[in-house]
């Protein structure tokens, strides 16, 4: 059942959980993270990239995505992430997207805020606004960049939010949700992530919105159940599930174009790895 994002990771808050948020290129791996919810009987979030969102082909992934919310017997939230383009969260919206990351984080805090605020005045008060202060290190689309070795991507820590101000973002924007930078970053660690959860624990006590940690592909699980408890109640997750199904493909490959190019057996394999990743996941954040 498709569900506000907002009302979703509230409810989970209040069970002590957060809930996942997956990033979905496709619609083979949205119905394995579907399926996985279902099984778990936990909500979940389809996140949807401005690049791809940017496209005829996104939009209609996000129609897509919006149909599979509404058939799922969990709640299902679509929300697309990281947008900087007013028209591009202007089309993601009317395709049928019902949230929106609203991203200034790289500009300066005053051109971060008036981004926020012009999003809301587009999209109007029905679509949940998240929006993001500090930011993150890395590409949230590619676990490391062209100019960078996958044994040297990730940095150990990122730009952190500054605490002082997130009780005037929150006022001025009127944001329902936060993504913060405690030294997370987007893409693959360099080394062991190293959170700041005291930075985390001082701004949890400066606002009650829900918070957001993006990046947490590579953080280990006995980190990331500690996150409900300092008021994160949206964790996104990206690179771990890409480079899982991207393994399983590469394993998998010549044995399916041996099998008379097999590719429906193939796409098995995908929504394994894609439903197995998003199932351990939602084990890990609930509680």
């Amino acid at each position: 059942m498709r569900t506000q994002l907002d009302q979703l990771v509230t409810s989970a808050l209040q069970q002590g959980s957060a809930v996942p948020a997956f990033t979905c290129y496709d619609f083979t791996t949205a119905l394995a993270v579907v399926g996985a919810a279902e099984e778990s009987g936990r909500g979940v979030i389809l996140l949807v990239a401005p690049k791809t969102a940017a496209t005829p082909n996104g939009l209609r992934l996000i129609a897509a995505l919006r149909g599979l919310a509404d058939a799922a017997s969990v709640p299902v939230a679509v929300q697309l992430d990281h947008a900087s383009d007013l028209q591009v969260m202007a089309d993601a919206v009317g395709a049928g997207a019902d949230s929106v990351l609203a991203d200034g984080s790289s500009l300066p805090y005053e051109d971060n805020v008036a981004l926020v605020v012009a999003a809301r005045e587009l999209l109007g008060a029905d679509v949940v606004l998240e929006a993001e202060l500090g930011g993150l290190a890395g590409d949230e689309d590619r676990a490391f960049s062209a100019d960078q070795p996958a044994a040297e991507a990730g940095v150990s820590v990122a730009g952190l939010t500054d605490s002082a101000q997130v009780e005037d973002f929150v006022a001025r924007t009127g944001a329902q949700l936060l993504a913060v930078a405690v030294g997370n970053v987007h893409g693959k660690y360099k080394g062991e992530p190293q959170l700041r959860w005291d930075v985390l624990q001082d701004i949890a006590v400066r606002t009650h919105i829900p918070l957001v940690l993006h990046g947490a592909s590579g953080i280990p699980a006995e980190e990331l159940v500690k996150a409900a408890a300092m008021n994160v109640g949206k964790v996104n997750f990206n690179t771990e599930l890409r480079t899982g199904v991207l393994a399983t493909l590469q394993e998998q490959l010549p044995a399916h174009r041996a099998d008379g190019e097999n590719l429906q057996a193939l796409l098995g394999h995908w929504n394994r790895s894609a439903g197995e990743f998003a199932g351990a996941t939602l084990a890990t954040l609930t509680r």
